[in-house]
């Protein structure tokens, strides 16, 4: 197998996703990006549009004789979530992904690789690119600012596609079709207080350190219960309260509302006669982790080291309430689909918790594919965190983009996949949010369905794609708009 990414198989798939590494795209920083698809856009002499969210737009004409062929948008996101281990000294804002072959996989050296959702961008730039293929009018949509509210989707506006049919290439899993997907929304919690100044004589400080997890997506991945940093690190925390006097100082825990916290740090002190306690309940929480999640985190790592006494600390019945709330705050999967075995239906992931400047911030993503069920959550969480002194505060919520198995698009794939592959692919719901939900908004009648590759571990910096995957996803969609 070739060294080099670009020339892999479909070589043409490759190269582009190549491009994409090497382009910095966070959520919120779009413009390089969205100009080098504008760029690639009209020096293929296609119409090319942008509309004021950032969304770009190309049209290629159908192929002689299919000019009456439903029109076929072709949809994926340009930014990528930037998250990376701690010991790695990489910038999402200046570096390009330093991505590399590991047998059958592309992934990346201690970051995101961005194929969530790079590879559906690269996908939908080489059917535009390629002039042997055959197929109806063809629409490619590349959405801006998918990972952090959906902005690009949610921007979108009546008539700037004319395609009846979409076809979203933000699924994970080759060999199933997503007809259905979950929805969110954010709860931002704080605490706000007044310093405490007050350290007794004979304190000591201790950072506490817990590294190693796993992480992951926060709605594909929920369903795997690995270890969520912020809950191991309070539950901790409320056993050194107790057992050791600790009181703390700062608390850091995950980065992003999306991604399973794999990191958190705190700051506590405690009085000095009682370091050789702390010491051993950190060693015995650590095995008593390392026990629960055998076979789930192979490399769970909790440490304790003698630092700096603060300054100030928490107030004692801030730490106490927020303690009290983190403990008790529902976390992972909560409840399943009935029609789609297997499926998660409702799932909560507490991802942040940081302390600064006399404010805790706690930031929760609630996700179902039922409304009501998600508002059920959102309550049930906001009465936790309020019965402990705290505000909170929704935002970011979006509607669940419900199954039509009576779809047109649905029917052509089915059939398409089993005359390729001589088997019948899965028909399923994701929980996650796909932003075909959200597009369903401005356009209630078009036909969607969403496809990819087999993508692991995203939104973690063991992210990685399956190469003959992504072969197998560009053979069928070729062979899909043929088809219709």
């Amino acid at each position: 197998m070739s060294a080099n990414i670009q020339d892999l198989s479909p070589k043409q798939v490759w190269g582009y996703f190549y491009d994409l590494t090497q382009i910095p795209r966070p959520t919120g920083h779009m413009k390089e990006v969205t100009g080098y698809v504008k760029k690639f856009g009209n020096s293929l002499g296609l119409e090319t549009l942008q509309d004021e969210t950032g969304n770009v737009l190309i049209r290629k004409p159908a192929s002689p004789g299919m000019e009456s062929k439903k029109a076929v948008i072709l949809q994926s996101h340009l930014d990528m979530v930037p998250q990376k281990n701690s010991n790695v000294k990489h910038d999402f804002f200046t570096d390009p992904i330093d991505a590399y072959i590991e047998g059958d996989w592309v992934t990346a050296h201690d970051t995101t690789l961005g194929a969530d959702n790079g590879i559906g961008a690269a996908l939908s730039m080489a059917i535009l690119a390629d002039k042997s293929l055959i197929h109806g009018p063809l629409e490619a949509l590349f959405t801006v600012d998918e990972e952090v509210g959906m902005d690009g989707a949610f921007g979108l506006k009546p008539g700037f596609c004319k395609g009846e049919i979409l076809i979203n290439c933000d699924s994970e899993e080759e060999g199933e079709l997503f007809v259905g997907c979950a929805g969110g929304a954010d709860l931002n919690i704080s605490f706000q207080f007044k310093d405490d100044e007050y350290i007794p004589e004979g304190d000591m400080a201790v950072k506490l350190s817990l590294t190693g997890l796993k992480g992951g997506h926060s709605g594909v991945d929920i369903h795997l219960g690995r270890a969520n940093a912020n809950k191991l690190m309070f539950r901790f925390l409320k056993e050194a309260v107790a057992g050791c006097g600790a009181r703390l100082a700062t608390i850091e825990g995950g980065s992003l509302r999306n991604a399973i916290p794999r990191e958190a740090f705190a700051t506590i002190t405690i009085p000095g006669d009682n370091a050789e306690i702390l010491w051993e309940m950190v060693s015995d929480f650590q095995e008593l982790y390392q026990e629960e999640y055998k076979g789930i985190e192979e490399n769970i790592c909790f440490t304790a080291e003698a630092t700096d006494l603060p300054s100030k600390l928490i107030p004692e019945e801030i730490q106490d309430g927020l303690i009290n709330a983190i403990e008790g705050c529902q976390n992972g999967v909560i409840s399943m689909l009935h029609d789609f075995p297997g499926t998660v239906e409702s799932s909560s992931n507490l991802a942040v918790v940081k302390s600064e400047n006399e404010l805790i911030e706690v930031k929760i993503l609630v996700r179902s594919s039922s409304e009501s069920r998600k508002a059920s959550v959102c309550s049930s969480l906001e009465s936790v965190f309020a019965l402990a002194g705290a505000k909170v505060e929704y935002g970011g919520s979006y509607n669940g983009w419900q199954p039509n198995i009576q779809s047109y698009i649905l029917n052509v794939m089915l059939e398409t996949y089993k005359s390729l592959y001589g088997k019948t692919p899965s028909v399923k719901v994701m929980h996650a949010g796909l932003e075909c939900g959200i597009i369903q908004g401005a356009y209630p009648t078009m036909d969607m369905i969403s496809i990819g590759p087999d993508l692991q571990f995203p939104h973690s910096p063991d992210e990685r794609i399956n190469i003959p995957s992504v072969a197998k996803v560009w053979d069928f969609l070729k062979a899909t708009l043929e088809r219709i």
